[in-house]
């Protein structure tokens, strides 16, 4: 077991480029090494597209990083993986092989890769341990993105293994919080309950659409907590198989759907389009080897939901105005 006492990559005074800084998981672990004795590095799309492998290798070798971060990704919900295909698995794959070949050229001491949890199979045994990895077929919405992920676990895998590389990967439960994507064409499920729950408030309307029949259960985590789980591993871990992030919990996505309106405050009348994909029936992954190592997660989801429709509310006015079905 690590001793979360002695970091085996202590960050002090390290420089760690954050790759996607702009996105809701960079934006959170950049957050949370502002309060370190860090140097955190980030590139707009303008100052650096990671699509592009010249303009990351000029800009690795002029900011010389000790740690990357990649956090960077195309990501949607199954409405944006159906209609977008080649963007979600070319553009992914673009990201993932330029900075670690990069980072492998600028000699970065350690990498953090960062999948998700749609790489595992749809029906794999509950909770899923890391092991399940390609023991079965994967969801058909979202694999496009599940296969660039899976792709980018074993390029780290094969950097560690021909070069000897500290370079590892998490694998993040569904997430929410500060800076999640409101846009009904292409979020996830809780920003895209939260927003139809506050338009059924302003509406004064008795409740709101779910897609699907509300049946499928699903586990989620505060990404501040991500964010911290993060950074544990990068200075813990450094092993050959990736690690799960995730709260250990799951519920269905109707008890979500009440507990949403709840905390948006608008009415519970709610109806299920059964006629909408429900996706996979459960995903609930295992936090056993994350939890040996000394880490375990401290947002609990009420507060958690609670938090992100403050912030929903902080920043509406600079939302998209879009009101189509949402994703998950």
């Amino acid at each position: 077991m690590s001793d979360p006492t002695s970091p085996r990559f202590p960050l002090t005074s390290k420089r760690v480029w954050v790759a996607g800084h702009r996105g809701m998981v960079g934006g959170a672990i950049v957050r949370q090494l502002e309060h370190r004795d860090v140097t955190v590095i980030t590139a707009s799309r303008q100052e650096c597209d990671l699509r592009d492998a010249a303009a990351v290798d000029a800009f690795m070798t002029a900011n010389k990083p000790d740690a990357v971060v990649i956090a960077a990704a195309k990501v949607g919900g199954i409405l944006a993986n159906d209609t977008y295909p080649v963007d979600f698995l070319q553009d992914n794959l673009l990201i993932q092989t330029n900075l670690m070949k990069a980072a492998f050229a600028a000699d970065v001491e350690k990498l953090l890769f960062l999948g998700s949890s749609c790489i595992y199979p749809k029906f794999a045994d509950q909770p899923i341990t890391e092991d399940s990895l390609l023991t079965g077929p994967l969801e058909p919405t979202n694999e496009w993105y599940a296969i660039a992920k899976i792709a980018g676990i074993k390029l780290a895998q094969a950097y560690m293994k021909q070069y000897g590389c500290r370079y590892i990967s998490a694998m993040p439960t569904n997430l929410y919080g500060p800076g999640d994507n409101f846009d009904l064409t292409s979020s996830h499920v809780i920003p895209a309950l939260m927003r139809k729950a506050h338009m059924a408030k302003v509406a004064g309307a008795p409740g709101f659409e779910v897609w699907g029949s509300g049946t499928p259960r699903r586990e989620f985590l505060h990404v501040d907590d991500l964010a911290r789980g993060c950074i544990f591993l990068l200075e813990h871990y450094e092993g050959f198989e990736h690690v799960n992030l995730g709260s250990g919990e799951d519920l269905p996505i109707k008890d979500l759907a009440f507990e949403i309106a709840r905390v948006v405050g608008c009415g519970t009348a709610l109806t299920f389009d059964t006629t909408k994909p429900d996706g996979t029936p459960r995903k609930l992954m295992s936090g056993d080897k994350v939890a040996a190592l000394g880490w375990r997660p401290e947002i609990s989801l009420a507060d958690g939901l609670a938090s992100t429709y403050a912030w929903f509310l902080q920043n509406a006015d600079a939302l998209p105005e879009r009101t189509t079905e949402m994703a998950r």
